[in-house]
């Protein structure tokens, strides 16, 4: 019982880890699309929410300027929830993990 679980609980993290969550992902035209969106979605957030989610944004926006669009996907999702908004609600495409 307990070699099962030596060897079970290792691989269920490294297949935890593995796994990207469908919203990180993007694409060119997300990078285009998305700042200006949830920006926009700010204005009904409180200050506080707007700042975080400001600096997470703007570190999206460079992150697509590098070409790093998974993460770039990754800080724009975080803001979307700082903000309480889906982003499959913002008419960006929704690319889905390993696409």
């Amino acid at each position: 019982m307990v070699t099962r679980y030596l060897i079970a609980a290792p691989l269920a993290l490294a297949v935890a880890l593995v796994a990207v969550p469908a919203s990180a992902g993007t694409t060119q035209a997300q990078c285009e699309a998305m700042p200006g969106q949830l920006r926009a979605a700010s204005t009904a957030a409180s200050a506080v929410a707007q700042q975080r989610a400001a600096i997470l944004i703007d570190t999206g926006v460079k992150l697509c300027t590098d070409r790093a669009h998974d993460e770039a996907g990754k800080k724009f999702a975080a803001a979307a929830h700082i903000l309480g908004v889906d982003t499959a609600t913002l008419g960006a495409p929704v690319v889905t993990a390993g696409q």
